[in-house]
């Protein structure tokens, strides 16, 4: 751990010296690019700590919020923090200088940190159980409703490590600005799930296509996908306003492509490979599955939704899934052409990118549409 320390710290150093010198060769193996970026955490997990010390706070508090970071922070799949580095890398054309590097990383831990955050509270609004394999954070011995406090402490970590990291910067203010839409975006779209699809009050009525596509653009496709390629855009020094419309006509199609693909999966897909089972049937999700079949559906099958969907019964969840995959509402097959036309529609938006005039790279969205198309889990 010590050596790992010293690692961090060197990097973290190179970050202050303004003529860093070029990193050497990152290996474009997987394991070893998600390692480099896991490395910058105990770095900045250091600095929010030193901070909590040296306001004084005990030492039980700075114990407990680095239990915080820690725990619900680095673990998951780092899809999000990684495309920051990764975008910011394409933007270049070539590889990051230490001092870069460490920088795009910060950026990167910061939409992880923004993920930590809303997975904390929704957790606790969704009374789930586990997360990434472990008890939820709210659910660990003596958090319980402390929880609440720590999401908003892994909030407010994202603004320190910009203030300190950042504040130099010409496009500071445009990095706060995003976290800050970006943040309320999602909140606005997890509202509109709260209140369309409660767990405890089933009323497929309040469901629709149109409805499923608000909540997935503005709870997922945001923060997910045009946050990343949005801030590696300020850091390399995109300017162009109409370079962030055109980013955002690719990127939030993306994302509620890649939202459909999860719905889809969570019903059809091995647990072996998603790595849970199931359960949007059971928690009344307002999923594409649903509302594709209620779209659909004989009024015979319609009877059959409502008398089950969102029953915690496992025969009933069984009901479900028949009628899914029946015809005329096939959820295999509609999704199937769903998939081949979004990713038809997506190329040819990327196609419309000007790479001589807009200061953007066509690789930024072949390389996301790279990681989701037919992806199984």
């Amino acid at each position: 751990m010590a050596e790992k320390r010293e690692a961090e710290t060197a990097v973290r150093a190179s970050s202050t010296n303004g003529s860093a010198p070029a990193a050497p060769q990152p290996s474009n193996d997987k394991a070893a690019r998600r390692k480099r970026f896991e490395d910058v955490f105990p770095v900045i997990a250091k600095e929010l700590t030193d901070y909590l010390k040296g306001e004084n706070m005990p030492e039980e508090a700075v114990e407990w919020y680095e239990r915080n970071l820690n725990y619900n922070t680095p673990g998951g799949k780092l899809n999000r923090g990684l495309s920051v580095v990764d975008t910011v890398e394409i933007l270049k054309g070539e590889f990051l200088t230490d001092d870069e590097y460490f920088k795009a990383a910060v950026l990167g831990w910061g939409v992880e940190l923004l993920q930590a955050y809303f997975l904390v509270a929704d957790d606790m609004m969704d009374a789930s159980v586990t997360r990434r394999g472990q008890p939820c954070w709210y659910r660990v011995p003596a958090v319980g409703n402390i929880a609440i406090n720590d999401a908003f402490m892994l909030e407010a970590a994202i603004y320190h490590l910009l203030k300190k990291h950042f504040r130099s910067e010409p496009y500071y203010v445009d990095l706060l600005e995003l976290f800050l839409e970006t943040t309320f975006q999602t909140e606005m779209g997890q509202l509109i799930d709260l209140l369309t699809a409660p767990e405890d009050h089933v009323d497929l009525s309040k469901f629709s296509l149109q409805k499923h596509h608000l909540i997935v653009v503005y709870k997922t496709a945001f923060y997910s996908f045009y946050l990343p390629v949005a801030l590696a855009m300020r850091m390399r020094g995109v300017t162009d306003e109409n370079a962030y419309k055109l980013a955002l006509s690719i990127l939030l199609p993306l994302g509620e492509y890649f939202q459909v693909q999860d719905d889809y999966l969570d019903c059809y897909g091995l647990p072996e490979h998603i790595g849970k089972i199931g359960t949007d049937i059971l928690d009344n999700k307002c999923s594409w599955n649903i509302n594709t079949a209620l779209k659909h559906a004989t009024p015979e099958q319609r009877k059959i939704l409502d008398d089950n969907y969102g029953k915690k019964d496992a025969e009933a969840e069984a009901r479900v899934k028949e009628v899914f995959s029946a015809a005329p509402i096939s959820i295999p097959e509609r999704f199937e052409a769903y998939e081949k036309e979004s990713y038809e529609r997506i190329n040819a938006l990327i196609e419309t990118v000007d790479e001589a005039n807009s200061g953007m790279k066509k690789e930024v969205f072949r390389s996301f549409l790279a990681k989701v198309y037919k992806r199984s889990k």
